[in-house]
Order: structure tokens, then sequence, then C-alpha cells
């Protein structure tokens, strides 16, 4: 399917399913989003990176006005919806403050596998331990999709695009386990290196057997 929709560059990536809270306060995002309010449709968040409007994006709706103040501006609380192509944008719409650009959806496929979200989830917390931080997910772990675990994986914003552009569950949770496997070997040496600074100039009780 291929139709129009306003959109609202960020430099972030969104992913279906995510929760997004925005603060509205440019005049052309202040008529966007009230429009959507209104006549309850969605707009598209492609990711900015580089001062780059990217090809991919993701498809939001306004799933709640938490707050709209007397100078016009508002925040809201968005749900991701789909990934969707960029095929043309239109800077200049008729009437409109915002731009536009034309899309499609490209077919994504959610097949899944318990044993390899389970591998990515246990890298994930065994990461979590290493950095010593504390996260909790909002539902179990058989609930789980890549998309639900990609911002909790020490991505950067290009790998967090990267992933965007997969368009299946198995792609992605296999791209987790790669990025994973080699940030905890990094982080593992990091550790390591910063014991045997911790080391240097203390006094040690060294040895070497049968010599």
């Amino acid at each position: 399917m291929t139709n129009f929709i306003p959109i609202f560059p960020l430099g972030i990536v969104v992913y279906p399913g995510e929760m997004l809270n925005l603060h509205i306060f440019e005049p052309r995002y202040k008529q966007m989003v009230d429009e959507c309010i209104r006549e309850g449709k969605p707009f598209g968040i492609p990711a900015v990176i580089k001062k780059k409007v990217n090809e991919y994006g993701t498809l939001v709706e306004i799933a709640q006005v938490e707050k709209t103040y007397d100078n016009g501006e508002i925040d809201v609380r968005t749900r991701g919806l789909k990934v969707f192509r960029i095929l043309e944008v239109i800077r200049d719409v008729p009437d409109k403050l915002y731009a536009g650009a034309i899309v499609n959806y490209p077919d994504n496929h959610d097949r899944t596998s318990d044993k390899l979200r389970e591998q990515v989830l246990m890298a994930v917390r065994e990461l979590h331990h290493i950095l010593q931080v504390s996260k909790q997910f909002p539902v179990e772990d058989d609930r789980l999709r890549a998309y639900d675990i990609a911002h909790h994986a020490g991505l950067s914003l290009e790998e967090e695009y990267e992933m965007l552009r997969l368009f299946q569950e198995l792609q992605r949770l296999e791209y987790l386990k790669r990025h994973l496997s080699k940030v905890i070997a990094l982080m593992t040496e990091m550790e390591r290196l910063k014991d045997r600074v911790k080391l240097n100039g203390h006094f040690r009780n060294l040895s070497v057997d049968n010599f």
C-alpha cells in the first residue's frame, strides 16, 4: 500500500510497538499534531542521522494527550505502528506548515525463535550486569520482540537504524545477538584492564611454582 503521511523527522529511531513521549512546540508540528488528534490520523517519524532524513521510519499514532499549554504547545504520548519507506518527500503541502511524504510499507515477518530470543535476553542482562544498570521490561520474556529489546542493547543510532531496515524477526534477533556478543567481549576486557590498573603500584604476593 502507498499513501501520503505527514512527517516529523527526528534524530532518533522509533520502533513498532514503542511508546514515545513528545513535547510539541514548533508551529508546523503543532499544526500537524492538532490535525492528527482531531482527525484521528497517524504521522511518520523518519530517522535523521548526520543531518540527513533517511529513507525509513516508523508510522506512529497519538495514544494520549498528556498536557496542553496556554501557548499552544502540547505533550503527547505516541505508539509506534509499522515501518515505512519514503518514496518521495513533499516539502510544500498546500495550506500546511509541515512537510509530508509518499510512503509504502514493507512486509514485516514476525516468525520468531524462543531459543534465539532467550539467548538475546540473557546477553542483554549480562551487559546490564557489567554496566551495573537495572532494567525491567514491561512484559513477560516470551512476549518480547527484538523491537522491545533494541534500545536497551547498547546500539548506536546508526545500528538502531540498520535494525529498523530488517524485516524479519529472526534477522533482527540475530543482529542483536551478534552485536551483544561483540559488546560483552569488549566490556569484559575493559573490566580486566581496569583491574590490572588498580593493581599497579600495590604490594602483591607473587611467586612461580616449581622454579
